[in-house]
């Protein structure tokens, strides 16, 4: 792996998302909380507060990532399930990775919180139409965005961030 940043390569956000594709993405979004469990568990402070890579977050601060940004594509999600193509607004993940609790909280709040987010978010996805799929709303870098887009690119993120930590773990014999 000669880029840390990406341990699974780069999101592709003009790949195809047929059925297949959508239907791998849900899974992994329903079973990030799981997978996530599994990576940290026994990790001790002095490893959470490990960078993943030179210059990365720590584990820590990638735990509390995970919630931070599926809250704001969950909300996204129900924003143009409920709205005509919705203008919605980025945040400054890098900003919000260094608050306070980001950056000391122990890992077991955010690790609640993914649970139930990712439960209610995967309950919805699996109730979703094809025609639903296709409802987006509009970001203001990338444009019109589907859900189905999005839905391929959070169960990408979800498995990406695991595999920062799984490969920090590799790396370090923990």
């Amino acid at each position: 792996m000669d880029d840390l940043r990406y341990p699974i390569g780069k999101f592709d956000i003009h790949a195809p998302m047929d059925a297949a594709s959508l239907q791998a993405a849900c899974r992994d979004i329903r079973e990030l909380p799981d997978r996530l469990g599994t990576v940290v568990s026994g990790l001790n402070d002095r490893q959470l507060d490990t960078p993943y890579r030179e210059g990365g977050w720590t584990v820590r601060q990638v735990v509390h990532h995970l919630p931070d940004s599926h809250v704001n594509a969950y909300i996204r999600l129900r924003l143009a399930l409920t709205e005509d193509l919705p203008d919605i607004r980025t945040y400054m993940e890098d900003r919000w990775a260094e608050l306070v609790d980001a950056r000391t909280l122990p890992i077991e709040p955010s690790l609640l919180l993914l649970r139930g987010l990712h439960d209610r978010w995967s309950h919805l996805l699996e109730s979703l139409s094809p025609s639903d799929f296709e409802r987006a709303f509009m970001h203001p870098d990338l444009g019109k965005f589907s859900i189905a887009r999005q839905t391929g690119l959070y169960g990408w993120h979800s498995r990406h961030h695991v595999a920062h930590i799984t490969s920090l773990r590799d790396r370090s014999g923990w």
